[in-house]
């Protein structure tokens, strides 16, 4: 759907006059953040997909800006979740940084500063989790108070019924007359499971398809590839109409958009996984009223810092407890392509996904991404980073996966299955400008060994600083209870992780 002409013309005319913008943002602007689930960094029109049609994804970058390079901390869900609403990365967090575990009370989310300094919050879908929030004492999920009555029976197989947008309309009806709001839109799309064949019966063309390089190109991974692409369409539909409310209220130009997913794809080699396709995210953020529009940026960013750009958009100071730095050095400036030098490197990791291995053991692993490589570091190579082979866990059921699992023997498909399924060396290092996939690996190879010792040194030197536990040699993060049923492909594995006094 294009979008409206008033909408258009609210947007450019913003854009145009300086002195307007100036006397418009000294108002604490709204805060609208619009979060998809399992979705990767090359699937919107604006990053020149050309078969996922999301005109308001567009339209808010084509009004804002376009970042090229923004990562999530984790490639997983709750960890994304838990960094992106606190400012902090996964290893600072304990049980709120691995999947499905507690989320304790003690860490500040950015939703209770704001409602504290009068805002009005809420959220509908899919919040901070899967975790336990209830347990720790939290009023409602972190993400803010829950609006999700409304609901859609006439919605496609595998899609969630909640009337996202008319649940913001709710939200928009209870809030106190003069308050800003600060809403989470968590959409549970396009998570698995897909209706199959709804891609190809839409009238999407298998031929179109850019299958990515560490998938089989086959007709069902093509197939798979746009069912993903109608669940993505569902998300932004709604939040086109999200958008249209808040037009209609006259608070467009006065709300700070942000649009995103919280983590990669759910294809093998994706998802849960810290390949660049597992946490390098699409991400617009316009403010009409303050930023210029129409820029594309290079930065890297991390989700950490939308925390503090929040805070700081409402006038309030980030808490020293917050490791991610504001976006306005970048929102601010009228530039586009590389605009805050000091954004060279980005960090993350992972632990626990889903309960995939024995004892409930997680697979820990850090990395560093510049604009060029990424480092990774797998604490536990003897693990299998996507599960144990009884059903490889960690990777979402679907006809990719089968498809792989089924033709792993095949000349074409086993180096891409052992990329996927199989297990990793302690270092891994790719020229991510050569090599998307991360389908090489250079960590082994004497001309390389400068770089990934300098990186190492970088990715070790930071997370000391930070003090991550797995620095100290601690397996803490394996001792979390996890608070979600087993998998049924692992039989009598235990469901809950035992905790250990020898763990610090």
């Amino acid at each position: 759907m294009p979008a409206p002409p008033t909408t258009r013309r609210k947007f450019l005319a913003a854009a145009a006059a300086p002195a307007i913008l100036r006397s418009q943002s000294s108002r604490r602007p709204n805060i609208l953040f619009a979060i998809a689930d399992d979705q990767s960094f090359p699937h919107t029109g604006a990053m020149g997909d050309r078969v996922v049609k999301t005109p308001h994804f567009d339209r808010v970058a084509e009004r804002g800006v376009l970042f090229k390079n923004a990562f999530c901390p984790a490639p997983q869900c709750s960890p994304t979740r838990a960094a992106l609403l606190t400012g902090r990365y996964i290893w600072q967090l304990e049980e709120a940084g691995t999947h499905a575990s507690l989320f304790p009370k003690k860490f500040q989310v950015y939703p209770d500063l704001l409602a504290a300094a009068g805002y009005h919050p809420g959220l509908t879908g899919k919040g901070a989790g899967p975790c336990n929030w209830e347990a720790p004492g939290w009023p409602h999920n972190p993400a803010g108070p829950s609006f999700d009555a409304r609901k859609d029976k006439n919605v496609p197989q595998g899609v969630n019924g909640n009337d996202y947008a008319a649940n913001f309309a709710d939200f928009l009806q209870a809030r106190p007359k003069d308050k800003p709001f600060c809403f989470w839109y968590g959409c549970h799309e396009p998570h698995r499971v897909y209706k199959q064949g709804i891609g190809a019966a839409s009238g999407k063309k298998l031929a179109d398809v850019v299958v990515p390089p560490f998938l089989p190109d086959t007709a069902e991974i093509r197939s798979d590839i746009l069912d993903y692409y109608q669940e993505i369409e569902h998300f932004d539909r709604h939040l086109g109409r999200i958008l249209d409310q808040v037009e209609k209220a006259g608070e467009l130009d006065n709300t700070l958009v942000v649009v995103t997913s919280d983590n990669g794809m759910s294809f093998p080699g994706s998802k849960a996984s810290m390949y660049d396709y597992g946490w390098h995210q699409p991400l617009a953020i316009a403010w009409p009223a303050r930023v210029k529009g129409g820029r594309k940026v290079d930065d890297l960013v991390s989700f950490i810092d939308f925390a503090p750009t929040y805070l700081e958009a409402a006038g309030l100071k980030p808490s020293s407890a917050i490791t991610g730095r504001s976006l306005f050095s970048i929102l601010d400036s009228s530039g586009s392509g590389q605009v805050d030098p000091s954004r060279d490197r980005i960090f993350g990791g992972r632990e626990r996904h889903s309960h995939a291995r024995r004892d409930n053991l997680g697979y820990p692993a850090r990395a560093i991404r510049t604009h060029q490589h990424l480092y990774i570091r797998n604490f536990k190579p003897e693990r299998w980073p996507a599960g144990d082979p009884q059903g490889y866990a960690d990777i979402d059921n679907g006809p990719s996966k089968s498809y792989m699992m089924e033709h792993r023997t095949d000349f074409a498909v086993a180096p891409l299955f052992e990329h996927g399924f199989g297990k990793h060396p302690e270092e891994q290092l790719y020229d991510v400008t050569r090599d998307p996939g991360c389908l090489r690996n250079l960590a082994a190879l004497p001309e390389q060994a400068a770089t990934r010792q300098r990186l190492r040194a970088d990715l070790e030197r930071t997370l000391t600083a930070q003090k991550d536990p797995r620095m100290s040699g601690s397996e803490i993060f394996d001792s979390y209870p996890r608070h979600s049923p087993m998998r049924p492909e692992l039989g009598g594995f235990s469901t809950r992780g035992a905790y250990n006094p020898q763990y610090k």
